[in-house]
């Protein structure tokens, strides 16, 4: 076989680990219980259904729970971006003793394991009074985005020449007018890389908001899909397989807008 005869054919079961998946999801969604039920039309649902996508969405709170979701998802995204370029400019930037320890220890707080800080961060909410309330997850979740965004970004603004910065404090600029006007928009990558990675945890995220929120009308849609749709030994396939799908679409669309810019962003902040 040539190269590009194997290139092609690994490329082909590349697709094949992705997409049959994925397919497979779509097309329980749209049939009905009973075709699932007995394994009937396996492949391509006959007959086609909407009921699961009606359901979901008259039948349970689901609007609101992708409701909520997505507002968690841009509030974290926004103090993760905010607290990472921060961060980020001022250990690739700034001349202070254990600068690259501090870079490491970013990179390792990001590698400790959730499960293990949602005790203690309860606690700490708890004296709060802030359980129970969308604002628990707005402080929890960037425990584990703002680590990773900030090893990112410090790659990223380490990348920048020096000179762009000198030169705009030659002409009279602040350090932080010109890290606003001639850094942050030369990072954009990097800030896009860290958004998407932001949102995207946010949105599949399911232990902190089932430690931390036990109100229905506060309920991330991960969590609530999963306790609304599974009652016992009973699962309604056809509706997880829509609200999996469901979820999915924002975050693959904004891969797809965004793509060229989250791998410069990926690479680039990773290879310094």
């Amino acid at each position: 076989m040539t190269i590009k005869t194997l290139t092609w054919l690994g490329l082909a079961l590349f697709l094949l680990v992705i997409l049959v998946p994925f397919w497979w999801i779509a097309s329980m969604s749209f049939k009905t219980y009973e075709q699932i039920q007995f394994a009937t039309s396996i492949y391509v649902p006959s007959p086609f259904t909407w009921e699961n996508y009606t359901g979901l969405w008259t039948e349970t709170r689901f609007p609101l729970w992708l409701r909520n979701s997505a507002v968690t998802g841009l509030v974290v995204t926004a103090i993760t971006i905010v607290v990472s370029s921060l961060g980020g400019y001022a250990v690739a930037r700034l001349r202070f003793p254990g600068r690259e320890s501090v870079a490491s220890l970013i990179l390792i707080l990001y590698l400790i394991p959730p499960a293990l800080l949602f005790i203690p961060l309860y606690r700490v909410l708890a004296e709060l009074g802030a359980t129970n309330h969308l604002s628990s997850l707005f402080l929890s979740y960037p425990t584990f985005t703002v680590p990773f965004a900030t090893w990112l970004l410090i790659g990223f603004f380490k990348a920048l020449p020096d000179e762009l910065e000198e030169a705009a404090l030659i002409d009279g600029a602040g350090r932080i007018t010109a890290f606003w006007r001639v850094l942050l928009p030369l990072a954009a990558p990097g800030l896009v890389a860290s958004a998407i990675f932001a949102f995207t945890l946010v949105m599949q995220e399911y232990v902190y908001a089932l430690v931390f929120v036990s109100d229905s009308d506060e309920k991330m849609v991960t969590l609530g899909v999963v306790t609304d749709l599974v009652r016992g030994d009973v699962f309604f396939w056809g509706s997880l397989m829509a609200g999996a799908l469901i979820i999915a679409i924002p975050v693959a669309i904004a891969y797809n807008f965004f793509m060229d810019t989250f791998v410069r962003g990926i690479t680039g902040g990773a290879l310094k």
